[in-house]
């Protein structure tokens, strides 16, 4: 049932480090079991492993997302019997839950192995910055996920008149 009249998305406030959105829907996508204060350990955490790497935390998050994004998605669409996987273009608030998603994703599935542990931090520090830094750089599996929906968009292009 629809509802009535326009609905508006909720504004989220900035992290209170950064001043930034992003840093606070990066954090509330960490989160998990409502621990909020662990995730923003996790966050900032990564954050200083990126400042000791020398760069900018602030600069390579926004270039990991900006390089997460996505343009195109498939969605299916049935028509008559059949369901037909239809490229459409993604919309503007999709865009980045979907960018920041596959980056925490892609941090959560990163083998322990591939990064050393660090005292008095929890792992996930470690591999989120690790999947910040390569994802600003234009590598990683975020970046690789985001290549194979463009991948499927590009191949499902004969099914765009059946976009709605």
């Amino acid at each position: 049932m629809p509802r009535s009249g326009k609905t508006e998305p909720r504004k989220i406030d900035p992290d209170t480090l950064y001043q930034s959105p992003i840093v606070t829907k990066l954090v509330n996508k960490i989160m998990v079991s409502g621990k909020k204060t662990i995730a923003e350990k996790i966050v900032y955490g990564a954050f200083d492993d990126i400042k000791n790497a020398g760069q900018d935390p602030m600069k390579v998050l926004e270039k990991a997302v900006e390089n997460a994004t996505p343009r195109m998605e498939v969605r299916p669409r049935r028509v008559g019997g059949a369901s037909y996987m239809v490229p459409m273009e993604v919309r503007g608030p999709r865009r980045l839950a979907l960018a920041i998603k596959w980056l925490v994703d892609a941090a959560r599935s990163r083998s322990p192995h591939e990064v050393e542990r660090l005292k008095n931090r929890p792992l996930m520090t470690k591999k989120l910055s690790h999947e910040l830094q390569e994802a600003s750089q234009g590598g990683g599996k975020a970046i690789s996920k985001k290549e194979d929906m463009h991948r499927m968009a590009e191949a499902n292009k004969a099914f765009a008149h059946f976009r709605w």
